[in-house]
């Protein structure tokens, strides 16, 4: 399976924006984007016309990048919110946010959504009291999702007792408990990231 192995800090540097992929990281002084907020490679800070085409594949580059989703899996949820009734571009934003791993990243139980995705990976979370692995597994409204029993005494999963965590309306976290549940879908008003999904959905459309 293909997997970026570079350094996270570049592809934010190449978005011209944060994409908070490396948790606590991102918000200290520390960050890429502080220090040198231009391109990576040579001629990174040369580089300023761009086409209409080639901002919306930045766009979705910046989208696919900040989910940590690679290209087949992304044209899936476009071409999955093109079916739903709705907003396209909405709708795939609300897919993307509906992935366990990113509902464990919301939920503060991963300090990021890479972190995430390697709790879920290696079965430390349940939904509905079931061991699920699979970051990409869609939740619903009223699914509970909870750190496994057997793991709740790992250090990282202690440091979270009685933490509180801010987080998008449509979730709820215990963090005595460690244990949340997914009270609505997620609206585009629950989303943070500065994205311009329309800009996608005319890329595809091409």
């Amino acid at each position: 399976m293909a997997k970026y192995t570079d350094a996270d800090c570049r592809l934010c540097r190449r978005e011209g924006c944060k994409l908070f992929l490396k948790g606590d990281r991102c918000i200290s002084s520390k960050c890429a984007m502080e220090k040198r907020p231009v391109a990576p490679g040579q001629h990174g800070a040369g580089r300023k016309k761009v086409s209409d085409y080639g901002t919306q594949l930045r766009e979705k580059q910046k989208v696919k990048r900040a989910y940590g989703v690679l290209e087949k899996q992304f044209r899936k949820y476009y071409e999955e919110a093109e079916r739903m009734k709705g907003v396209t571009g909405t709708n795939m934003l609300s897919l993307l946010e509906r992935r366990l791993d990113n509902v464990v990243y919301r939920m503060g139980i991963g300090d990021s959504r890479s972190e995430s995705r390697q709790i879920v990976n290696h079965g430390h979370i349940s939904v509905n009291g079931k061991r699920v692995n699979i970051p990409s597994y869609l939740v619903k409204v009223g699914d509970v999702i909870a750190v496994r029993e057997n793991k709740k005494d790992l250090e990282m999963f202690k440091q979270l007792k009685g933490v509180k965590i801010a987080m998008p309306k449509w979730l709820e976290f215990n963090s005595d408990e460690l244990v949340g549940k997914i009270n609505a879908l997620p609206q585009r008003e629950d989303i943070d990231l500065n994205i311009q999904e329309h800009l996608i959905v005319e890329l595809y459309s091409r």
